[in-house]
């Protein structure tokens, strides 16, 4: 008689904790979730090695005690997207949550890992992806999964300010249908998802992100201003503070255009209000930079290099104008620097486009947008806006951003384990791993 066929319930209990990893290129979302504890608010480090001028080391949440960004290098493990370089990665992972003195402090062997990847990943990287997990930390339960898959778990309809569900029923109930745009640091991705699903697809992608517009604005600056080449950590920061996604992309444009040679239009100094003045640090007294209105008469470094001669000027001071919004332009018209690829607006449509005509409402009254990108001033504005003339005009078009959009995929990360029953049927136990192989973990994984 043949040995009766192991089952997951015969094999040794799930692990009590469940470290829930939203692994980003920019930065990490970490946090350690029990089933019966409240849930906590992750921790968002910083997902790098940075080396500063000084040639000392900084390894992900190390970066805080950094007091002079200027010239800093950065070593990033995801490129475009995807996780490729994973002795950056484990160094950073080790420092994080395998170091007995941190406060993330956790045991593989005791503890369930679930990780985000972006969608279409490439087999080979989430093949070696599965083999670290198990084979070099040795996590005692797994769930590989598409980060945007997870937005699923979160309750879609309070985004939207519709009436919410029951609490208990979030997890268990994936949100029925809905599109996820995940605007971060390497790309933006639109994946619609059907019953807690993605249609692969349907799913596309735009090579603009955070790091693009980023580099973006140093070029503007370096060509217009100052050299900021080597420090693309505060252009970063310039960003953040001064830019905006226009309403009105012509009328801006004129208000800031400074006229024809030799005639300056007296509108173009503070062009309207847009013209902004950002104050850079000097790691000295001033380890932040900030945003003021500009002032055409404050005496500035720049001015006094410009003219030749002193005047008294104690700040380092950069003018923005039609670089505040030319910049998360490219979001809509990446054809402004040469990319061939469409705004998102119209990728939406695109995704739609090879779905059936009768999901078009249920995703367009549904739109949800999430990463660092979507918290740029007016972006779901214009979103709504630009989708609304692409759409049908029978069709609802709503587009909304969770509370805090660069945590929402963890938070629905944290739901998904609580609900112990469903977690169990998507995740792989060590013990499956080496008794079925990498193989079959890949199609589990796969949704085969």
């Amino acid at each position: 008689m043949a040995p009766p066929r192991r089952t997951k319930s015969s094999g040794p209990p799930p692990p009590a904790n469940t470290l829930v990893l939203d692994n980003g290129a920019y930065s990490i979302k970490a946090g350690i979730v029990t089933p019966d504890v409240e849930t906590p608010a992750p921790e968002i480090i910083p997902n790098c090695i940075a080396r500063d001028r000084d040639k000392k080391t900084y390894i992900g949440s190390q970066l805080s005690s950094c007091k002079d960004f200027s010239e800093i290098a950065f070593r990033r493990p995801v490129e475009k997207g995807y996780l490729v370089n994973w002795e950056a990665e484990k160094e950073i992972w080790e420092h994080e949550f395998f170091d007995s003195k941190v406060k993330r402090h956790c045991d593989p062997p005791e503890t369930g890992l679930v990780l985000t990847e972006a969608p279409n990943a490439l087999p080979a990287l989430q093949t070696n992806c599965d083999q670290v997990v198990f084979e070099e930390f040795g996590f005692a339960r797994y769930l590989r999964i598409a980060a945007p898959t997870l937005n699923a778990y979160t309750d879609i309809q309070s985004i939207f300010k519709a009436p919410a569900r029951d609490t208990a029923s979030i997890a268990t109930l994936p949100a029925e249908i809905f599109m996820l745009i995940d605007s971060g640091y390497s790309h933006t991705t639109i994946t619609p998802l059907l019953l807690g699903r993605p249609i692969q697809s349907a799913i596309r992608r735009l090579d603009v992100g955070g790091k693009l517009l980023t580099n973006y604005l140093t070029r503007l600056l370096s060509l217009r201003q100052y050299d900021m080449r080597n420090d693309t950590y505060l252009v970063n920061e310039i960003k953040e503070a001064t830019c905006y996604v226009s309403k009105d992309f012509k009328a801006d444009l004129e208000r800031t255009w400074k006229g024809p040679k030799g005639d300056r239009r007296a509108v173009f100094e503070t062009a309207d209000g847009i013209a902004k003045d950002y104050v850079l640090p000097d790691y000295h007294g001033r380890t932040k930079g900030y945003m003021r209105d500009h002032d055409p008469n404050a005496a500035t470094k720049l001015k006094e290099m410009v003219k030749g001669k002193a005047l008294g000027a104690s700040e380092d001071v950069l003018t923005l104008r039609n670089e505040r919004f030319t910049v998360p332009e490219l979001l809509f018209n990446p054809t402004d620097i040469g990319l061939r690829q469409s705004g998102i607006a119209q990728q939406v449509m695109d995704s739609l486009s090879s779905l059936p005509m009768g999901l078009w409402p249920g995703f367009l009254a549904n739109i949800v947008v999430v990463g660092g990108n979507s918290n740029i001033e007016g972006f779901v504005f214009r979103l709504q806006m630009e989708i609304r003339s692409l759409a049908p005009a029978e069709c609802i078009v709503r587009v909304a951003r969770p509370a805090d959009p660069i945590v929402s995929t963890w938070q629905g990360g944290a739901n998904l384990v609580k609900d112990e029953e469903a977690f169990s049927k998507l995740s792989v136990t060590k013990q499956e791993y080496e008794e079925h192989g990498a193989a079959w973990v890949a199609r589990r994984f796969g949704g085969r």
